[in-house]
């Protein structure tokens, strides 16, 4: 048995265990705050299966983000045309025309024009992202800086996979900037993510892949007290970017839930779905 398995049949289990709580007794509705629907994955998970998906696992609402930008606006029209089968899309500009935008993409200026040319065919993007980036050196270009000043001008957030000293830079260039932080940083401390939001009060915290949350089940002290501490400020992810993560996507709410449900009913709340909703109100 895989370490993943090991670790949804633990956090299942304990699930079931606390679930039986009162307070929890209820699922909690879940925003997912990373979400992609990238080419790969349209033809083996067409829009209708996706939709299905999400009821099946109680997601109201995603914040997506594709490569290209079609797959996003796909399910937009999806959540259009039949709003009682599809969650709330709360979509993001991703900067991304294929694979290789990945590494290039802070320095090419054919992004800032495809950035302004989604803009102009808006579906109501609330923010620009998932884009990565490493260094100082990289997030400090002229061409970054252009699209935190177009993110900051235009009320748009940033969904940045990016290292420390990316973040800073990012916020050298406006201190104003709204940012999703994917990952909470990957490998960034409890400790120092307390840092980092208590220094930046428009910095948000995305929790893909951040299995460190538990211990052979439980919740680590750590991460307990810090989101005790800053109910606000953390969102839930998929981050279904790759194909196996779909194959996936109710092992990954599962694993959600069975931490949320350890937490106090109006944390797990805001984690779960309260914070996006307060953040990505309806228009």
């Amino acid at each position: 048995m895989t370490l993943s398995r090991l670790a949804l049949v633990a956090a299942c289990a304990l699930a079931g265990a606390l679930v039986s709580r009162p307070s929890l007794a209820q699922p909690l509705p879940i925003f997912d705050a990373h979400l992609h629907y990238n080419d790969e994955a349209r033809e083996p998970f067409p829009v209708p299966s996706v939709l299905a998906l999400f009821r099946a696992h109680g997601v109201r609402t995603i914040l997506a983000t594709s490569r290209p930008n079609d797959g996003t606006r796909a399910l937009a029209v999806a959540a259009r045309e039949a709003p009682e089968a599809a969650p709330r899309v709360v979509p993001f500009i991703r900067p991304y025309r294929n694979p290789a935008d990945r590494a290039t993409w802070f320095r090419d200026p054919a992004i800032y024009a495809l950035i302004e040319s989604e803009l102009e065919r808006d579906i109501g993007w609330r923010g620009i992202g998932e884009f990565h980036v490493f260094g100082a050196a990289d997030a400090g270009t002229p061409q970054v800086k252009r699209i935190v000043d177009l993110a900051v001008s235009r009320g748009l957030w940033l969904h940045a996979h990016c290292d420390e000293a990316a973040l800073e830079a990012l916020y050298l260039h406006d201190p104003r900037v709204q940012i999703v932080w994917a990952h909470s940083g990957f490998t960034v401390a409890p400790a120092r993510l307390r840092e980092w939001l208590e220094r930046h009060p428009t910095l948000v915290g995305e929790l893909s892949y951040r299995y460190d949350v538990t211990s052979d089940g439980r919740m680590t002290d750590a991460w307990r007290e810090l989101f005790v501490r800053h109910p606000g400020r953390f969102l839930l992810g998929s981050d279904t970017w790759i194909n196996d993560r779909w194959s996936r996507y109710g092992e990954i709410v599962a694993i959600y839930r069975s931490w949320l449900a350890q937490l106090p009913r109006d944390v797990a709340e805001a984690i779960a779905h309260g914070n996006g909703e307060r953040l990505f109100p309806r228009r």
